[in-house]
């Protein structure tokens, strides 16, 4: 096992030296990237500020809170652009160049290599503000508890790996229909719904986006586990829902792979 891991961290060291070099060949898009993201980042705190100037709390939070509640959902969002976005936005042209068969020759994971192929190293620029807004936003608790950082990072996987494995779901579409742009704008309108607090949400639809189609573990999630005391059950999930969805997202993509004609074919 730790042989095999081994393996994939010098893969991905590798994707990562070459994703870097390959965007300071653009280096004017390489800063546009960064550039409109902080503008994204900037629009998101903003709509928040102007509703809490008509209201004292939206949902359970006050404007504090959400304020680290959007700190936590820049800091997923960020990882999902460095790791994810790219590669599932190019997807469907990999099926249709003929890429993807040279993909599953390898004697690698093909699913490694279709998520992880290319990395946004732009974004990482993105991550060290997200990261900072957070920091900043949770001084500004009074009495805040520093010790729920380790909850706070020990629930962060599972929260990447939701935003991962539902974008990648949608993804694997593309090998069972033609043409599936509009399944992917179906995608981002589901992950919008991770990008409001879960308490906003009638409970039926919150107990969905805890378990069936967990978007909450977006953002809404962690920000509890630096909010509000330890919720032992939402720990003990989080921890079985991450692996539960990577091992159905590969149960997915062999499936869907079925459906793949070959571009020599």
């Amino acid at each position: 096992m730790a042989q095999v891991l081994r393996k994939y961290f010098r893969l991905f060291s590798i994707l990562l030296k070459t994703s870097f070099i390959a965007d300071l060949e653009f280096r004017v898009n390489f800063s546009l990237r960064v550039v409109t993201d902080i503008i994204w980042y900037m629009m998101q705190v903003l709509s928040f500020e102007v509703l809490f100037n008509y209201t004292p709390h939206i949902g359970d939070w006050d404007r504090y809170q959400m304020r680290v509640f959007l700190g936590v959902l820049f800091v997923v969002d960020s990882l999902y652009m460095i790791f994810v976005q790219d590669n599932a936005d190019r997807f469907a042209d990999k099926i249709r160049k003929g890429e993807l068969d040279f993909i599953l020759a390898k004697p690698v994971s093909s699913q490694f290599l279709v998520s992880f192929q290319k990395v946004a190293t732009a974004s990482f620029g993105n991550l060290i503000i997200a990261i900072g807004f957070l920091i900043y936003s949770l001084t500004a608790i009074e009495d805040f508890n520093w010790y729920r950082l380790f909850w706070f990072i020990l629930v962060l996987p599972s929260s990447f790996i939701i935003v991962y494995t539902s974008r990648f779901f949608f993804t694997c579409l593309n090998l069972i229909f033609v043409k599936s742009e509009s399944v992917q704008f179906l995608w981002y309108n589901c992950y919008k719904l991770g990008m409001r607090p879960d308490s906003i949400y009638f409970p039926f639809m919150r107990l969905v986006l805890l378990t069936v189609f967990p978007m909450a573990f977006v953002a809404s999630v962690p920000a509890r586990m630096l909010l509000e005391p330890p919720n032992a059950l939402l720990i003990a999930w989080s921890l079985v829902i991450g692996p539960l969805f990577l091992y159905l997202s590969n149960k997915f993509w062999n499936y869907c792979l079925r459906y793949y004609a070959s571009a020599s074919s």
